[in-house]
C-alpha cells in the first residue's frame, strides 16, 4: 500500500499554524502596538553559496575536473544506489524495502507576525508541530517511500527511482576524499520559489513540500486584503544543502545528509477579525542515512535482517 506523505499532510499543518500565528497575535499582543514589517515579498536573499567551491583533482581514485563530473557522478551513484534492496521485518511480516534507508525531521523556526517574534507564540508552536509531524522511514532523498516499488509522487506520475538531477540545478557543490576508500559530495542546489517535485533545481534534490499555495487557497476563513495568492503567499526555498558518503569501488552511497530550508512569507492577510497582516516562518526539514536501528523500530517496528 502506498504510505500517505508526511509532507503533504504537514502542507495542510502549515496553513493553520499561520493561521493560529496570526490570530494568536491578536490574542497576545493586540493591545501591544507592533510596527508593521518591511514589505514580506521583498524578503528573499540572494542565492550565495555556503559551501566550499569545487576543486578539480582525483579524489578517491575518481577524476573530477568540472562540477558536471561530480554531479554526474552522484545521479549514477545515487540510481546505482536505489537499485540495491534488502531484507526486513516489519511487525512481523517479511518485506524487501531499500537497503539505505533513512529517517527524517522536521522543525518550524523564527515565527514572526508583523515582523516581531512573540515568545508565547514560540512556545505554543513547536508543541503543536511535533504532535502532528512524526518521520516517516525512506529512501535515498528526494523520496517518498521505503519500498521501491512504491516510490513516486503525484498518484505515480513522478519516479524517484532515479535522480533527475543537473549540473544547472546546482549553485555549488565539493569533493572530499575521505582516505579510506570513500568520498563525500556535498551539493547545494539553486534556490527556487514553490519548488515542485523533480520539477526544478530544489524538487530534484530534497523532498519538497509542493504546492502549499493550492492548501492556503483553500481556506475559507484566509483571504488577502489586496493582490492574490501568488502575490502574498512566497515560499522560497534556499540555502539547504546535501553531503553523501560514496563508496568509490562499488558507486554506493553508504550515508548522507541533507537538509532543505524554506523560508515562507505571507502578507496582507485577512484572517477573522484581523485585517492586512503579515507572518512568516522558516522551515528546516532533515534526512539523515542510514537510519538507526532503534529508529527504524520506534517509528514503524522494522528490523534489518
Amino acid at each position: 500500500m502506498k504510505q500517505k506523505s508526511k509532507l503533504s499532510t504537514f502542507n495542510k499543518f502549515l496553513t493553520v499554524v499561520l493561521v493560529l500565528v496570526l490570530v494568536a497575535n491578536v490574542i497576545v499582543i493586540a493591545k501591544k502596538p507592533v510596527p508593521v514589517a518591511a514589505n514580506a515579498e521583498g524578503t528573499a536573499t540572494e542565492d550565495v553559496a555556503v559551501i566550499d567551491e569545487f576543486v578539480a583533482g582525483t579524489y578517491g581514485g575518481k577524476e573530477f575536473t568540472s562540477v558536471d563530473d561530480v554531479v554526474n557522478y552522484y545521479v549514477e551513484c545515487f540510481n546505482y544506489t536505489k537499485t540495491l534492496t534488502a531484507s526486513y521485518t516489519e511487525n512481523g511480516e517479511a518485506k524487501t524495502y531499500y537497503k539505505l534507508l533513512g529517517d527524517e525531521n522536521l522543525t518550524v523556526e523564527n515565527l514572526l507576525v508583523e515582523g516581531k517574534s512573540n515568545d508565547v507564540i514560540n512556545k505554543l508552536v513547536p508543541g503543536i508541530v511535533g504532535g502532528l509531524f512524526s518521520g516517516n522511514v525512506k529512501g535515498l532523498s528526494p523520496s517518498d517511500n521505503r519500498n521501491p516499488e512504491l516510490d513516486t509522487r503525484d498518484d505515480g506520475k513522478i519516479n524517484l527511482t532515479t535522480s533527475a538531477l543537473t549540473a544547472d540545478d546546482v549553485l555549488a557543490c565539493n569533493v572530499k576524499d575521505n582516505g579510506d576508500g570513500t568520498i563525500n559530495i556535498t551539493i547545494q542546489p539553486k534556490a527556487a520559489i514553490l519548488s515542485m517535485p523533480n520539477a526544478d533545481s530544489q524538487g530534484r534534490f530534497f523532498n519538497v513540500l509542493g504546492d502549499i499555495s493550492s492548501t492556503v487557497e483553500s481556506i475559507t476563513v484566509l483571504s488577502f486584503s489586496q493582490g492574490t495568492i501568488d502575490d502574498n503567499f512566497i515560499v522560497n526555498y534556499q540555502g539547504g544543502t546535501g553531503t553523501v558518503t560514496i563508496n568509490t569501488s562499488t558507486g554506493e552511497v553508504v550515508s548522507g545528509d541533507f537538509t532543505m530550508k524554506v523560508h515562507i512569507d505571507v502578507s496582507h492577510a485577512n484572517v477573522a477579525v484581523l485585517k492586512d497582516k503579515s507572518a512568516s516562518l522558516d522551515v528546516v526539514y532533515t534526512n539523515h542515512f542510514p537510519a538507526s536501528d532503534e529508529y527504524l523500530q520506534t517509528t514503524k517496528g522494522i528490523t534489518r535482517n
